[in-house]
């Protein structure tokens, strides 16, 4: 059975980690602890954000949306882990930012098509 390994690459901790240590992590072990501890949230932040958005839009525009999220998983999970022999490799930091991006971009679509109405193009992306 293959293990799971997260690796971190420049890790830079987040100011809202408030875990015990998490301003000062004393090693590498603490890091990934606290990555984790915020991509985790990040990624709750992230589904409660899309199930407003599409809870929003016409079926036609929720069917849009749903390919561009899986659309963004694939990419996300392509990008930030590696599956090698000895295990899977996750970059937390590149998970971490990629899932905050990705919040963000969903939020403006909240924005967008609670004002000026939503283009379906725009989530393809």
């Amino acid at each position: 059975m293959k293990q799971l390994a997260l690796a971190l690459v420049a890790v830079s901790l987040p100011f809202g980690a408030h875990a015990a240590g998490c301003a000062k992590p004393r090693n590498a072990f603490d890091q990934v602890y606290c990555m984790s501890t915020q991509f985790v949230q990040t990624d709750r932040d992230l589904n409660a954000e899309y199930t407003r958005l599409r809870n929003a839009l016409p079926p036609a525009q929720q069917d849009a949306l749903r390919h561009g999220q899986l659309a963004w998983i694939r990419q996300r999970d392509t990008t930030c882990s590696d599956e090698k022999q000895s295990g899977y490799f996750v970059n937390l930091q590149c998970a971490a930012d990629m899932t905050q991006q990705r919040l963000t971009y969903l939020r403006q679509r909240e924005r967008e098509c609670t004002s000026t109405g939503c283009a379906n193009a725009n989530f393809g992306e």
